[in-house]
């Protein structure tokens, strides 16, 4: 009989292949844009720092004057104790948030804002961190990670500093079985071969030696373990006067 195929497995959607959520902590955010925000600003201890098995960045539960509690990736060198601020007439020190306007040149940040008041949107993985470039008319020019250059309003806001973690990339795999079992733990698809290039029971485009005939269209609802190759395409194959 033959074994069940791996895109069968996944998409039914079974333990082993299903994202641990339940241990999840909390979502990364930082305070909603009131008014304190707007006209002042608002200060808070560090009060933890902790890992959370969905996110690869160092963690740290921020509590503020309100009662409010914050959860965001920690910069390089906070510790539990020290304080942090949030707010138009916030301090520049490690782990605060201000509106870009308020940032000097050559700071280094993370967690920032698209739009003021959308959340936490860029520079957001362990190690990460962006570099607020200049004051402009148009804007502010924020270098990225990338080093590509983003104009943003002078109200979206940014935490200070660089997130911790960056060591993380750098840890070798020494084995091929580490760096399944690392995308295995987060329920991503891991590097497989070529599917024509496998067994007829592996793969649906197995088999057939080197060239395969198969068509690799396949209708949108297909079941899990066919639907593979072009998923109900507008056409398929090489358009005409094109080499």
């Amino acid at each position: 009989m033959p074994k069940r195929l791996i895109q069968q497995r996944r998409g039914k959607g079974s333990l082993r292949f299903r994202s641990p959520g339940h241990r999840f902590k909390g979502a990364t955010a930082i305070r909603k844009y009131d008014d304190i925000e707007r006209n002042e600003s608002i200060k808070g201890v560090v009060k933890d720092l902790y890992h959370d098995p969905g996110k690869d960045a160092p963690m740290m539960m921020v509590h503020y004057e309100n009662d409010e509690v914050i959860i965001y990736p920690a910069p390089i060198g906070i510790k539990v104790g020290d304080n942090v601020e949030s707010g138009i007439n916030a301090q520049l020190m490690k782990g605060s948030i201000l509106p870009l306007s308020k940032i000097p040149d050559g700071t280094l940040i993370y967690c920032i804002e698209n739009k003021p008041g959308d959340g936490v949107k860029f520079v957001r993985s362990s190690g990460g961190f962006a570099k607020l470039i200049a004051h402009e008319e148009r804007g502010i020019v924020i270098q990225m990670p990338s080093k590509r250059n983003i104009i943003l309003t002078g109200n979206c806001r940014a935490v200070i500093g660089k997130i911790a973690g960056g060591g993380r990339k750098e840890k070798p795999f020494v084995k091929a079985v580490n760096k399944r079992m690392a995308k295995h733990a987060r329920s991503k698809k891991h590097e497989t071969v070529t599917a024509s290039t496998m067994n007829a029971i592996d793969h649906p485009h197995g088999g057939g030696g080197a060239r395969n005939k198969k068509n690799k269209s396949v209708r949108r609802t297909a079941p899990p373990g066919a639907k593979v190759g072009s998923i109900a395409p507008k056409r398929t194959g090489r358009k005409r006067g094109k080499k």
